[in-house]
């Protein structure tokens, strides 16, 4: 049976939406493996002089928890 277990994380980008997304999947991706989707919860820009400085994303991000290493946990 799998395992699907959701974090939520906060990512930016000087540049859009689509690279604070990206930006998103490239850090959670260096200490999570078996990424399976990201849900955009929430995006926000920043702005000065009235102008976009920075873009914002809160994404929920689902993974596949590996089941080797559930096995040898005890009470799962």
């Amino acid at each position: 049976m799998s395992i699907v277990k959701v974090i939520e994380v906060i990512a930016s980008s000087e540049k859009g939406i689509e690279d604070a997304i990206n930006n998103a999947v490239v850090e959670v991706s260096k200490t999570i493996k078996n990424i399976d989707s990201v849900f955009v919860k929430d995006i926000k820009v920043h702005v000065s002089d009235g102008k976009i400085t920075s873009y914002g994303v809160i994404c929920k991000v689902s993974f596949r928890i590996d089941d080797r290493a559930r096995e040898g946990r005890s009470g799962l």
